[in-house]
């Protein structure tokens, strides 16, 4: 399998990463992630998933396909509280599709993580956005089903992390055999 992940400065957020982050440019308007949505389609058929906004989530919808999208949720246990914000946002969608089928034995995953942001959990701060090694693992095992031998594309690089997470997953081998279940 081939699919990718692709988590670009938020819409409206561009000014917080510059222009070095992943392929560069600023990506604050609608067409520039309509056309990362379409190349997402046409590269990765096999499967892709994209982190967005709760605010941009309809608009981001609006330019996905209509079979097969669905919506995943990193949900943060503990949030930055802002004033004059209520609800915090403490959850983050993830649009994805594809992946690994898999038969009643096996451990078919969750559409949802929780996993604390890097920055309240001691992991290694760094971008604005980064996500941590559970994020990752989520991605790997719970949305696609992957194994050491397939192919992760991570087309933002950011600070890194989703790269070093797959190096990891790919040395441990596959997580969970077939037939196998998780709890």
């Amino acid at each position: 399998m081939r699919v990718a992940y692709a988590d670009p400065p938020y819409l409206g957020k561009c000014s917080m990463y510059g222009h070095e982050h992943g392929e560069g440019g600023c990506w604050d308007d609608e067409m520039t992630h309509a056309a990362l949505i379409q190349r997402l389609c046409r590269e990765f058929p096999d499967g892709w998933a994209l982190s967005t906004t709760s605010q941009s989530l309809r608009m981001m919808l609006d330019h996905c396909p209509d079979d097969g999208i669905r919506i995943g949720a990193w949900v943060k246990p503990f949030a930055a509280f802002r004033p004059n914000v209520t609800p915090a946002y403490a959850w983050e969608p993830v649009i994805f599709t594809g992946g690994r089928r898999r038969t009643r034995e096996q451990w078919s995953g969750r559409d949802w993580v929780s996993a604390m942001p890097p920055v309240f959990s001691g992991e290694r701060k760094g971008l604005a956005g980064m996500k941590p090694e559970a994020f990752c693992y989520w991605l790997f095992v719970d949305l696609f089903g992957l194994q050491p031998d397939d192919e992760f594309v991570d087309l933002f690089h950011g600070s890194g992390i989703v790269k070093r997470s797959w190096e990891a997953f790919k040395r441990q081998g596959v997580l969970v055999e077939a037939g196998e279940t998780r709890e």
